[in-house]
């Protein structure tokens, strides 16, 4: 009797029946409502969950649920909401918790009863599970065009700039002189390692939870493998119900994807940090993706890749969080797991945003080559002086102590090592030659790592080759 008072109650007052409300009499404290709704966020997959209802109706009625003329009039009814979120006419009422409710409710406004019967067999955790993952997959194709262009456009800055000599470091010390190009290149590895790691992640995403119910499975014998082919799920279907409710591993293999790539991406906007400053002008940002200072008309400062490098930290932030959920969350679905899509939506939001801007920031980017030759010291062709010695058949860990041997005789006399004399270089071992002065030459010391990977122009465009070739064989 307290049911039937309660749903007496309702009718009268206009409130609207929760699709979970059958046994509750009391009423909603409306803080819990405020901190229960999903809405907010979830309803940027309105055309995801329309999707799956149409793809769920079909799979009803194929397995004798609904009539033909019932499935047509669910699915035509969900086109028609459709219409009302694309034409941002879609009215949000009270009692609408998240995406699910709302389209239903507005499903059942539409077409009457019938539309009670979209949901059997079928529960808010397979919905949500199936709701995501088709978002995000999507979503994912857009990163990985994102990603193509990025590399693109190294690619494409890398042949233009060829033959630009710059300093290499380690521990930030200069070391060796290599090309710009090859720098670049440098980072388009880690780019298209992220591409990879993002490809196979893709049928992970893009596996069917849907007809999993709550926890337990579908009573109503539908097709899954047919919905999974509906909904253009390339990974098939989830085996296993009860795991397909509780799984959020999609979730967390791309939170880790955006983290690392993140961190890519990071590093190379702090390069071009430290390149763009002062002490360096090795290139300079255009004006599209940098600030001035409110008090210093002087400073020029690259905020988009400082912006970069600190939303890196933010998505470094969303794995561990997501992590830190669903470490304790014991099996099938827990309202925890809800926490997973507002770092979702924001990983994703935040590493399409950063693409984006990093391939603007190189496509104008300028650099200084003068800056860069001048930023170039003999000693950083000590090596080069050992090498010479090792192609003498002198082995190279001797050649090594004779190398620091001749900095250290021009550190004492206050001069580099381009001038000490043949002479000079004599008293330290006695196969130092007149063409020993060839060594002093930062092109030839580029060119001499003609290996494959190496820094000569010679393999900066064979790595530039084998990108185009992996982006061709890739369709992007």
């Amino acid at each position: 009797m307290a049911s039937a008072q309660a749903v007496q109650e309702a009718a009268i007052t206009g409130e609207k029946k929760k699709l979970w409300g059958g046994r509750f009499t009391g009423a909603t404290d409306p803080l819990m409502e405020k901190f229960n709704e999903s809405l907010p966020f979830d309803k940027r997959m309105w055309r995801e969950d329309i999707r799956g209802s149409q793809a769920y109706a079909k799979a009803l009625a194929r397995a004798g649920v609904l009539t033909a003329e019932e499935a047509e009039q669910i699915v035509e009814g969900l086109g028609k909401v459709e219409l009302e979120w694309e034409a941002g006419t879609f009215k949000i009422v009270s009692g609408d918790e998240d995406i699910h409710t709302a389209n239903e409710r507005r499903l059942t406004e539409l077409i009457g009863s019938v539309g009670g019967k979209l949901h059997t067999g079928r529960s808010r955790n397979d919905q949500v599970a199936t709701d995501t993952r088709l978002w995000l997959y999507g979503a994912l194709q857009d990163t990985r065009g994102y990603l193509a262009d990025l590399i693109k456009t190294a690619i494409d800055r890398a042949e233009l700039d060829v033959d630009v000599i710059m300093p290499g470091f380690t521990h930030l010390q200069p070391a060796q002189a290599v090309r710009w190009s090859h720098w670049l290149l440098g980072h388009a590895a880690a780019w298209q390692r992220d591409d990879m790691r993002l490809r196979d992640l893709m049928p992970r995403v893009a596996t069917l939870p849907l007809g999993s119910g709550a926890l337990a499975g579908n009573p109503f014998g539908v097709d899954r493998q047919f919905i999974a082919r509906e909904l253009g799920f390339i990974g098939g279907v989830c085996p296993n119900s009860m795991d397909a409710v509780s799984d959020r591993d999609y979730v967390l293999d791309t939170l880790y994807f955006v983290a690392v790539h993140m961190a890519h991406l990071s590093r190379w906007a702090e390069d071009l940090i430290i390149y763009s400053s002062g002490l360096f002008k090795f290139v300079q940002c255009s004006d599209a993706y940098a600030t001035g200072s409110s008090l210093m008309p002087q400073k020029k400062n690259p905020d988009a890749l400082e912006l970069i490098r600190g939303k890196a930290g933010r998505c470094q932030g969303n794995l561990a969080g997501l992590l830190a959920v669903m470490k304790g969350a014991p099996t099938t679905y827990n309202k925890d797991f809800q926490e997973a899509w507002q770092l979702m939506f924001d990983s994703v939001d935040t590493a399409n945003d950063c693409i984006r801007i990093a391939t603007g920031v190189l496509s104008t980017i300028r650099i200084n080559p003068d800056r860069m030759l001048a930023g170039l010291s003999p000693d950083m062709l000590a090596t080069d002086l050992a090498e010479y010695l090792v192609r003498k058949g002198v082995p190279f860990r001797e050649t090594h102590h004779i190398s620091g041997a001749a900095v250290k005789m021009a550190e004492d006399r206050g001069t580099t090592l381009f001038d000490l004399t043949v002479a000079d270089l004599k008293t330290i071992h006695p196969l130092f030659e007149d063409d020993v002065l060839e060594v002093w030459d930062y092109n030839r010391s580029a060119e001499m790592r003609d290996t494959e990977g190496g820094a000569s122009k010679r393999s900066v465009l064979e790595q530039a080759q084998k990108l185009k070739r992996y982006l061709g064989a890739e369709g992007l």
